[in-house]
């Protein structure tokens, strides 16, 4: 197994304004895969596609070996799954809740998810209507890991949770990957969060995958570089142009570039620009480029 998901193909429209169209998508077996865009980009509605809970017009797609619909039920027994928004019975207790979700799983683990109980802080008598923001998200993350599933789906599973919270739940995950060498796929518009443990990115704007490459592939090379006289052209560039704008407060241009090197200086020296200066940026900001450069283009 090369990849944990395969789409291929993969088509769906919502009304008139809103549609994924031909999307192909590979998550690698083994990695922290982040699904990044916007809220409204359709990162939720890509899960619910793969995970057969919304009727896709066309397309194929496989997870964990399986093809959907096909042998989904035989998928779906290996995959931990954390929606967007909670869905548990709220006058369960969160024992209750354990048990009941335990009952499904044959694989579940529950020494394993003593332990969670233990790590999260849960108060296992206390009715799941009466938790907390954060204590539920850490409940629904305790409920998809301690079912040891091969792929875990998460979508948008920290937001609006605080930073303690957020730290223990992206721990646990980082944790469960180091011990079992499962598959993550992760989406999310809190870009930074996610820089310190996916390596593969996926970037998705408007129903589209701009791109999807390793992270490292992703940030290689990114740099702000200030100019002054930039040519009106960017002709025969040895790195690949994100974008351009003119600086507010100067004559100047700013060029985001991707593949950068630092012999590549010849290339403005030749054509009478200055370099003023050479910025790195993080994966927030190469984020940002690459939706702007998907939405607008460059300006040549």
């Amino acid at each position: 197994m090369s990849n944990a998901i395969e789409a291929r193909g993969l088509n769906y429209r919502a009304g008139k304004t809103f549609e994924i169209r031909d999307m192909n998508l590979n998550v690698p077996a083994g990695s922290i895969y982040g699904y990044l865009g916007p809220n409204g980009s359709g990162k939720t509605t890509t899960i619910r596609l793969l995970l057969g809970m919304t009727k896709r017009i066309s397309g194929d797609v496989t997870l964990l070996d399986h093809r959907s619909p096909d042998d989904l039920p035989a998928a779906l027994a290996k995959i931990g799954y954390v929606p967007e928004r909670p869905h548990l019975y709220p006058t369960l207790t969160v024992a209750e809740a354990m048990r009941f979700h335990a009952a499904f799983y044959p694989t579940w683990d529950a020494q394993w998810a003593t332990r969670l109980l233990r790590v999260f802080e849960l108060p296992h008598d206390r009715r799941i209507a009466r938790l907390s923001k954060g204590e539920t998200g850490k409940l629904m993350i305790l409920l998809a890991l301690a079912q040891r599933p091969e792929l875990l789906i998460l979508d948008e599973p920290t937001d609006g949770l605080d930073p303690m919270v957020r730290r223990d739940v992206l721990a646990a995950v980082i944790d469960y990957v180091g011990d079992t060498g499962a598959t993550v796929f992760i989406s999310s518009h809190l870009v930074h969060e996610l820089e310190r443990m996916c390596d593969w990115v996926g970037v998705l704007d408007k129903g589209r995958l701009v791109t999807e490459m390793p992270i490292t592939q992703f940030k290689a090379g990114v740099k702000r570089i200030r100019l002054i006289g930039a040519p009106e052209q960017a002709l025969g560039t040895p790195f690949e142009l994100l974008s351009r704008v003119p600086e507010a407060l100067s004559d100047g241009e700013s060029w985001v570039v991707r593949g950068w090197d630092d012999p590549m200086r010849e290339y403005f020296e030749a054509r009478g620009a200055k370099i003023r200066d050479i910025v790195d940026l993080d994966l927030e900001e190469v984020f940002v480029e690459m939706l702007r450069n998907s939405r607008q283009g460059v300006t040549r």
